[in-house]
Protein backbone atom coordinates (compact mmCIF):
# COMPACT_ATOMS: atom_id res chain seq x y z
CA UNK A 1 0.00 0.00 0.00
CA UNK A 2 0.78 3.60 -0.63
CA UNK A 3 -1.22 6.00 1.68
CA UNK A 4 1.48 8.77 1.30
CA UNK A 5 0.38 9.76 -2.31
CA UNK A 6 -3.42 9.41 -2.23
CA UNK A 7 -3.29 12.16 0.92
CA UNK A 8 -2.16 14.89 -1.17
CA UNK A 9 -4.93 13.79 -3.91
CA UNK A 10 -7.74 14.43 -0.95
CA UNK A 11 -6.67 17.88 0.12
CA UNK A 12 -6.81 18.65 -3.60
CA UNK A 13 -9.96 17.58 -4.17
CA UNK A 14 -11.51 19.11 -1.15
CA UNK A 15 -10.00 22.88 -2.15
CA UNK A 16 -11.60 22.40 -5.38
CA UNK A 17 -14.86 21.57 -3.82
CA UNK A 18 -14.47 24.48 -1.33
CA UNK A 19 -13.47 26.97 -4.37
CA UNK A 20 -16.35 26.11 -6.30
CA UNK A 21 -18.82 26.62 -3.59
CA UNK A 22 -17.54 30.11 -3.13
CA UNK A 23 -17.40 31.02 -7.20
CA UNK A 24 -21.24 29.80 -6.73
CA UNK A 25 -21.78 31.64 -3.58
CA UNK A 26 -20.06 35.10 -5.76
CA UNK A 27 -22.07 34.41 -8.49
CA UNK A 28 -25.74 34.80 -7.15
CA UNK A 29 -27.69 37.47 -8.20
CA UNK A 30 -29.07 40.60 -6.14
CA UNK A 31 -32.33 41.25 -5.91
CA UNK A 32 -34.86 42.53 -8.91
CA UNK A 33 -36.11 46.51 -7.56
CA UNK A 34 -39.88 46.63 -7.56
CA UNK A 35 -41.09 46.93 -11.36
CA UNK A 36 -42.58 50.36 -12.27
CA UNK A 37 -46.59 50.57 -13.61
CA UNK A 38 -48.66 53.53 -14.35
CA UNK A 39 -51.72 53.33 -12.03
CA UNK A 40 -54.77 55.08 -11.99
CA UNK A 41 -56.84 55.17 -8.76
CA UNK A 42 -60.34 55.18 -9.24
CA UNK A 43 -63.17 57.97 -8.55
CA UNK A 44 -66.82 58.12 -8.89
CA UNK A 45 -68.60 60.42 -11.15
CA UNK A 46 -71.47 61.15 -12.99
CA UNK A 47 -71.87 59.46 -16.14
CA UNK A 48 -74.31 60.07 -18.70
CA UNK A 49 -75.41 56.86 -20.38
CA UNK A 50 -76.14 56.07 -23.82
CA UNK A 51 -76.30 53.13 -25.59
CA UNK A 52 -75.98 53.19 -29.90
CA UNK A 53 -77.93 51.17 -31.77
CA UNK A 54 -78.04 49.85 -35.63
CA UNK A 55 -82.09 50.98 -37.24
CA UNK A 56 -84.07 51.95 -39.85
CA UNK A 57 -86.08 54.87 -40.44
CA UNK A 58 -90.06 54.33 -41.09
CA UNK A 59 -93.16 55.94 -42.17
CA UNK A 60 -95.13 57.85 -39.51
CA UNK A 61 -98.00 56.84 -41.81
CA UNK A 62 -98.59 55.57 -45.52
CA UNK A 63 -101.99 55.58 -47.58
CA UNK A 64 -102.30 53.14 -50.83
CA UNK A 65 -104.57 54.72 -52.88
CA UNK A 66 -106.97 52.57 -54.97
CA UNK A 67 -110.26 53.40 -56.43
CA UNK A 68 -113.75 52.08 -55.01
CA UNK A 69 -115.65 52.30 -57.94
CA UNK A 70 -114.95 51.21 -61.84
CA UNK A 71 -114.35 53.66 -64.09
CA UNK A 72 -111.92 55.05 -66.79
CA UNK A 73 -109.39 57.38 -65.70
CA UNK A 74 -109.83 61.27 -66.94
CA UNK A 75 -107.77 63.03 -65.40
CA UNK A 76 -104.85 63.20 -63.34
CA UNK A 77 -104.51 66.37 -60.61
CA UNK A 78 -101.23 65.67 -58.79
CA UNK A 79 -97.19 66.28 -59.90
CA UNK A 80 -95.69 63.04 -58.99
CA UNK A 81 -93.89 63.27 -56.19
CA UNK A 82 -95.28 66.45 -54.79
CA UNK A 83 -96.44 67.13 -51.58
CA UNK A 84 -100.10 66.41 -51.06
CA UNK A 85 -102.60 67.27 -48.59
CA UNK A 86 -105.65 65.62 -46.80
CA UNK A 87 -108.48 65.77 -49.47
CA UNK A 88 -107.30 66.99 -51.83
CA UNK A 89 -108.19 65.25 -55.46
CA UNK A 90 -105.75 63.27 -57.29
CA UNK A 91 -107.76 61.67 -59.75
CA UNK A 92 -110.67 62.01 -61.64
CA UNK A 93 -112.85 58.95 -62.93
CA UNK A 94 -115.46 59.45 -65.34
CA UNK A 95 -118.91 60.27 -63.54
CA UNK A 96 -121.19 59.97 -66.02
CA UNK A 97 -123.22 56.82 -65.03
CA UNK A 98 -122.85 57.62 -61.62
CA UNK A 99 -124.43 60.83 -62.22
CA UNK A 100 -126.98 58.94 -63.84
CA UNK A 101 -127.53 56.10 -60.97
CA UNK A 102 -127.64 59.62 -58.70
CA UNK A 103 -130.22 61.70 -60.39
CA UNK A 104 -132.61 58.54 -60.51
CA UNK A 105 -132.14 57.77 -56.89
CA UNK A 106 -133.45 61.52 -55.99
CA UNK A 107 -136.10 61.17 -58.41
CA UNK A 108 -137.71 58.07 -56.87
CA UNK A 109 -136.77 60.29 -53.32
CA UNK A 110 -139.48 62.35 -54.94
CA UNK A 111 -142.02 59.69 -55.96
CA UNK A 112 -141.98 58.14 -52.46
CA UNK A 113 -141.92 61.93 -51.11
CA UNK A 114 -145.11 62.70 -53.59
CA UNK A 115 -146.99 59.53 -52.53
CA UNK A 116 -146.58 60.03 -48.49
CA UNK A 117 -148.30 63.54 -48.92
CA UNK A 118 -151.09 61.94 -50.58
CA UNK A 119 -151.50 58.99 -47.93
CA UNK A 120 -150.71 61.34 -44.94
CA UNK A 121 -153.70 63.62 -46.12
CA UNK A 122 -155.98 60.80 -46.54
CA UNK A 123 -155.59 59.49 -42.98
CA UNK A 124 -156.60 63.30 -41.71
CA UNK A 125 -159.55 62.74 -43.57
CA UNK A 126 -160.38 59.24 -42.49
CA UNK A 127 -159.35 60.42 -38.59
CA UNK A 128 -162.64 62.67 -38.56
CA UNK A 129 -164.82 61.02 -40.69
CA UNK A 130 -164.18 57.28 -38.52
CA UNK A 131 -165.52 59.28 -35.17
CA UNK A 132 -168.50 60.11 -37.11
CA UNK A 133 -168.97 56.58 -37.68
CA UNK A 134 -168.73 57.57 -41.63
CA UNK A 135 -166.18 55.15 -42.64
CA UNK A 136 -165.35 51.99 -40.95
CA UNK A 137 -162.54 51.05 -38.04
CA UNK A 138 -160.91 49.13 -41.10
CA UNK A 139 -160.65 51.83 -43.96
CA UNK A 140 -159.27 54.24 -41.11
CA UNK A 141 -156.45 51.10 -40.40
CA UNK A 142 -155.93 50.65 -43.53
CA UNK A 143 -154.70 54.60 -44.41
CA UNK A 144 -152.80 54.70 -41.44
CA UNK A 145 -150.87 51.76 -42.58
CA UNK A 146 -150.76 53.37 -46.29
CA UNK A 147 -148.58 56.40 -44.74
CA UNK A 148 -146.46 54.19 -42.92
CA UNK A 149 -145.65 52.57 -45.91
CA UNK A 150 -145.23 55.51 -47.60
CA UNK A 151 -142.76 56.83 -44.78
CA UNK A 152 -140.76 53.40 -45.13
CA UNK A 153 -140.54 54.50 -49.35
CA UNK A 154 -139.38 57.89 -48.27
CA UNK A 155 -136.35 56.17 -46.14
CA UNK A 156 -135.87 53.36 -48.59
CA UNK A 157 -135.68 56.09 -51.09
CA UNK A 158 -133.04 58.78 -49.65
CA UNK A 159 -130.50 55.52 -48.42
CA UNK A 160 -130.65 54.93 -52.49
CA UNK A 161 -130.03 58.67 -52.99
CA UNK A 162 -127.07 58.31 -50.23
CA UNK A 163 -125.18 55.14 -51.89
CA UNK A 164 -125.68 56.75 -55.13
CA UNK A 165 -124.31 60.09 -53.95
CA UNK A 166 -120.92 58.15 -52.48
CA UNK A 167 -120.48 56.34 -55.59
CA UNK A 168 -120.60 59.39 -57.20
CA UNK A 169 -118.27 61.09 -54.44
CA UNK A 170 -115.76 57.93 -55.39
CA UNK A 171 -115.29 59.08 -59.15
CA UNK A 172 -112.75 61.99 -57.22
CA UNK A 173 -109.91 60.00 -56.04
CA UNK A 174 -108.76 62.10 -53.21
CA UNK A 175 -105.35 62.02 -50.82
CA UNK A 176 -106.63 59.94 -47.79
CA UNK A 177 -103.79 61.92 -45.67
CA UNK A 178 -101.04 64.77 -45.99
CA UNK A 179 -97.76 63.87 -47.16
CA UNK A 180 -95.65 63.01 -49.97
CA UNK A 181 -96.86 61.54 -52.85
CA UNK A 182 -95.59 58.50 -55.37
CA UNK A 183 -95.41 58.38 -59.18
CA UNK A 184 -98.68 57.39 -60.90
CA UNK A 185 -99.02 53.89 -61.75
CA UNK A 186 -102.21 54.74 -63.97
CA UNK A 187 -102.41 56.71 -66.96
CA UNK A 188 -105.39 58.78 -68.25
CA UNK A 189 -107.61 56.84 -70.01
CA UNK A 190 -106.74 53.48 -67.69
CA UNK A 191 -109.64 51.30 -66.42
CA UNK A 192 -109.73 50.98 -62.72
CA UNK A 193 -112.05 48.76 -60.59
CA UNK A 194 -113.81 48.82 -57.75
CA UNK A 195 -111.52 47.46 -54.63
CA UNK A 196 -108.64 46.85 -56.89
CA UNK A 197 -105.49 45.28 -55.66
CA UNK A 198 -103.00 47.75 -57.35
CA UNK A 199 -102.29 50.70 -56.45
CA UNK A 200 -102.48 53.85 -58.37
CA UNK A 201 -100.20 56.02 -55.82
CA UNK A 202 -98.94 55.34 -52.48
CA UNK A 203 -98.71 58.95 -49.96
CA UNK A 204 -96.11 58.60 -47.52
CA UNK A 205 -96.39 61.33 -44.46
CA UNK A 206 -92.36 62.17 -43.73
CA UNK A 207 -93.03 64.47 -40.96
CA UNK A 208 -92.50 63.15 -37.86
CA UNK A 209 -90.92 59.35 -39.17
CA UNK A 210 -90.48 56.47 -36.97
CA UNK A 211 -86.60 54.64 -36.01
CA UNK A 212 -87.32 51.21 -35.35
CA UNK A 213 -84.04 49.57 -33.66
CA UNK A 214 -83.83 46.26 -32.22
CA UNK A 215 -82.17 46.04 -28.04
CA UNK A 216 -80.85 43.48 -26.94
CA UNK A 217 -83.47 41.61 -24.30
CA UNK A 218 -80.25 41.57 -21.89
CA UNK A 219 -79.76 45.12 -22.12
CA UNK A 220 -83.25 45.70 -21.75
CA UNK A 221 -83.00 43.99 -18.75
CA UNK A 222 -79.99 45.87 -17.12
CA UNK A 223 -81.66 49.06 -17.71
CA UNK A 224 -84.65 48.12 -15.80
CA UNK A 225 -82.36 46.64 -13.06
CA UNK A 226 -80.00 49.67 -12.64
CA UNK A 227 -83.13 52.08 -12.57
CA UNK A 228 -84.64 50.29 -9.53
CA UNK A 229 -81.90 50.17 -7.62
CA UNK A 230 -80.67 54.15 -8.55
CA UNK A 231 -77.39 53.74 -10.47
CA UNK A 232 -79.45 55.47 -13.14
CA UNK A 233 -81.36 58.50 -12.84
CA UNK A 234 -84.17 58.94 -14.98
CA UNK A 235 -84.59 62.68 -17.61
CA UNK A 236 -85.94 65.15 -15.69
CA UNK A 237 -89.35 64.91 -18.08
CA UNK A 238 -88.96 61.25 -17.56
CA UNK A 239 -89.01 60.87 -21.92
CA UNK A 240 -86.07 59.09 -23.57
CA UNK A 241 -83.75 61.64 -26.15
CA UNK A 242 -82.81 60.01 -29.00
CA UNK A 243 -80.45 61.19 -31.46
CA UNK A 244 -78.91 59.76 -35.14
CA UNK A 245 -76.03 59.22 -36.63
CA UNK A 246 -76.67 59.21 -40.50
CA UNK A 247 -75.16 56.40 -43.07
CA UNK A 248 -72.24 58.84 -44.44
CA UNK A 249 -71.49 59.66 -40.39
CA UNK A 250 -73.19 62.83 -40.12
CA UNK A 251 -75.16 64.05 -37.25
CA UNK A 252 -78.71 64.67 -37.70
CA UNK A 253 -79.75 68.14 -36.56
CA UNK A 254 -82.70 67.58 -34.87
CA UNK A 255 -83.82 65.21 -32.00
CA UNK A 256 -86.49 62.56 -30.82
CA UNK A 257 -87.80 60.99 -28.12
CA UNK A 258 -88.54 57.21 -28.02
CA UNK A 259 -91.75 56.25 -28.44
CA UNK A 260 -92.49 53.12 -27.49
CA UNK A 261 -91.09 49.94 -26.92
CA UNK A 262 -92.32 45.97 -28.25
CA UNK A 263 -93.55 43.69 -25.30
CA UNK A 264 -92.77 40.37 -26.89
CA UNK A 265 -88.92 39.18 -27.21
CA UNK A 266 -88.34 38.17 -31.04
CA UNK A 267 -86.81 34.46 -30.18
CA UNK A 268 -84.68 34.27 -33.35
CA UNK A 269 -82.86 37.59 -32.25
CA UNK A 270 -83.09 37.81 -28.75
CA UNK A 271 -83.95 41.45 -28.79
CA UNK A 272 -86.73 43.80 -28.62
CA UNK A 273 -88.18 46.23 -31.10
CA UNK A 274 -87.49 50.07 -29.74
CA UNK A 275 -89.52 52.82 -31.74
CA UNK A 276 -87.94 56.39 -31.96
CA UNK A 277 -90.35 59.25 -33.03
CA UNK A 278 -88.04 61.83 -34.81
CA UNK A 279 -88.95 65.29 -36.62
CA UNK A 280 -88.00 65.73 -39.90
CA UNK A 281 -89.39 69.15 -41.06
CA UNK A 282 -86.85 69.21 -44.00
CA UNK A 283 -87.86 65.70 -45.15
CA UNK A 284 -84.40 64.64 -45.35
CA UNK A 285 -85.01 60.96 -43.56
CA UNK A 286 -87.06 58.64 -45.86
CA UNK A 287 -88.77 55.51 -44.83
CA UNK A 288 -86.05 52.62 -45.70
CA UNK A 289 -82.77 54.58 -44.44
CA UNK A 290 -80.01 52.83 -42.42
CA UNK A 291 -78.95 54.84 -39.12
CA UNK A 292 -77.39 54.86 -35.64
CA UNK A 293 -80.01 55.50 -33.07
CA UNK A 294 -77.92 56.94 -29.97
CA UNK A 295 -80.98 56.48 -26.83
CA UNK A 296 -80.08 58.51 -24.05
CA UNK A 297 -80.72 55.79 -21.10
CA UNK A 298 -79.61 58.76 -18.18
CA UNK A 299 -76.96 59.19 -15.86
CA UNK A 300 -75.27 56.88 -14.04
CA UNK A 301 -73.90 59.41 -10.60
CA UNK A 302 -71.48 57.11 -8.98
CA UNK A 303 -70.15 55.47 -12.14
CA UNK A 304 -66.64 54.42 -12.25
CA UNK A 305 -64.70 54.35 -15.21
CA UNK A 306 -61.38 52.49 -15.95
CA UNK A 307 -59.30 52.90 -19.42
CA UNK A 308 -60.10 49.83 -21.69
CA UNK A 309 -56.05 49.69 -22.26
CA UNK A 310 -55.98 48.50 -18.48
CA UNK A 311 -58.88 45.47 -19.63
CA UNK A 312 -57.65 42.07 -20.66
CA UNK A 313 -59.80 38.98 -20.83
CA UNK A 314 -59.05 35.38 -19.44
CA UNK A 315 -59.56 31.94 -21.45
CA UNK A 316 -63.40 32.24 -20.96
CA UNK A 317 -63.81 35.87 -22.37
CA UNK A 318 -64.48 37.15 -18.94
CA UNK A 319 -63.05 41.01 -17.99
CA UNK A 320 -60.44 41.28 -15.76
CA UNK A 321 -58.04 43.96 -14.13
CA UNK A 322 -54.58 43.87 -12.39
CA UNK A 323 -55.08 45.71 -8.82
CA UNK A 324 -52.51 47.37 -6.73
CA UNK A 325 -53.41 46.47 -2.98
CA UNK A 326 -52.68 49.08 -0.04
CA UNK A 327 -48.88 46.86 0.04
CA UNK A 328 -48.38 47.59 -3.89
CA UNK A 329 -48.24 44.23 -4.57
CA UNK A 330 -50.96 43.10 -7.29
CA UNK A 331 -53.22 40.92 -7.73
CA UNK A 332 -55.65 39.64 -10.77
CA UNK A 333 -59.25 40.38 -10.56
CA UNK A 334 -61.88 39.44 -12.37
CA UNK A 335 -64.74 42.50 -13.35
CA UNK A 336 -68.05 42.99 -15.05
CA UNK A 337 -68.22 45.90 -17.62
CA UNK A 338 -70.79 47.63 -19.37
CA UNK A 339 -70.72 49.99 -21.87
CA UNK A 340 -67.57 51.92 -23.51
CA UNK A 341 -67.85 55.48 -23.06
CA UNK A 342 -65.41 56.90 -25.07
CA UNK A 343 -61.78 55.25 -24.58
CA UNK A 344 -63.16 53.69 -20.63
CA UNK A 345 -65.22 50.82 -19.86
CA UNK A 346 -67.84 51.44 -17.46
CA UNK A 347 -67.59 49.29 -14.45
CA UNK A 348 -70.60 47.36 -13.15
CA UNK A 349 -68.82 45.31 -10.53
CA UNK A 350 -65.37 43.90 -9.26
CA UNK A 351 -64.11 47.50 -8.51
CA UNK A 352 -64.53 49.91 -5.67
CA UNK A 353 -63.74 53.68 -5.32
CA UNK A 354 -60.23 54.49 -4.28
CA UNK A 355 -59.09 51.12 -5.50
CA UNK A 356 -55.90 51.44 -8.47
CA UNK A 357 -55.88 49.31 -11.38
CA UNK A 358 -52.67 49.25 -13.49
CA UNK A 359 -52.51 50.63 -17.26
CA UNK A 360 -49.30 50.48 -17.75
CA UNK A 361 -46.95 47.79 -17.84
CA UNK A 362 -49.08 45.02 -17.18
CA UNK A 363 -46.89 42.31 -19.53
CA UNK A 364 -44.23 42.65 -16.87
CA UNK A 365 -45.82 41.44 -13.75
CA UNK A 366 -47.57 38.51 -12.08
CA UNK A 367 -49.98 37.55 -8.99
CA UNK A 368 -47.97 38.94 -5.46
CA UNK A 369 -45.45 40.74 -6.77
CA UNK A 370 -43.95 43.72 -5.55
CA UNK A 371 -44.05 46.89 -7.77
CA UNK A 372 -44.00 50.57 -7.25
CA UNK A 373 -46.39 52.34 -8.63
CA UNK A 374 -46.87 56.19 -10.41
CA UNK A 375 -50.20 57.72 -11.30
CA UNK A 376 -51.03 58.48 -14.89
CA UNK A 377 -54.04 60.61 -14.47
CA UNK A 378 -54.39 63.31 -11.67
CA UNK A 379 -56.23 62.05 -8.36
CA UNK A 380 -59.31 64.51 -8.19
CA UNK A 381 -62.21 63.38 -9.87
CA UNK A 382 -62.86 64.23 -13.24
CA UNK A 383 -66.08 66.05 -14.37
CA UNK A 384 -69.34 64.67 -15.66
CA UNK A 385 -68.75 62.44 -18.53
CA UNK A 386 -71.56 63.12 -21.80
CA UNK A 387 -69.39 61.06 -24.11
CA UNK A 388 -71.51 58.50 -26.36
CA UNK A 389 -70.95 54.76 -25.91
CA UNK A 390 -71.40 51.86 -28.09
CA UNK A 391 -73.90 48.98 -26.71
CA UNK A 392 -71.65 45.89 -26.40
CA UNK A 393 -72.74 42.91 -24.70
CA UNK A 394 -70.86 41.52 -21.92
Amino acid sequence: MHPLPFRPVLLSAVALLALSGCNRKAATPPAMPPQQVGVITLHPQSVNVHTILPGRTDAYEIAQVRPQVTGVIQKRLFTEGADVQAGQQLYQIDPSRYQAAYDTARGQLAQAEAAEVTARAKLQRYKSLVQAHAVSHQDYDDALAAEKEAQGQILTARGQVENAQVDLGYTRMNSPISGRISRSIITVGALVTANQTDNTAVVTRLDPIYVDVNLPAITLLRLKRELAEGRITRQANGEVPVTLTLEDGSTYEHTGRMALSEVNVDTSTASVVVRALMPNPDKLLLPGMYVHAQLDEGADPNGLLVPQQAVSRNTHGDPQVWVVKPDDTVELRQIQIGQAIGTDWLVTSGLKAGERVVTVGVQKIKPGAKVKPTETETAAAPAASDTSSQNKGQ
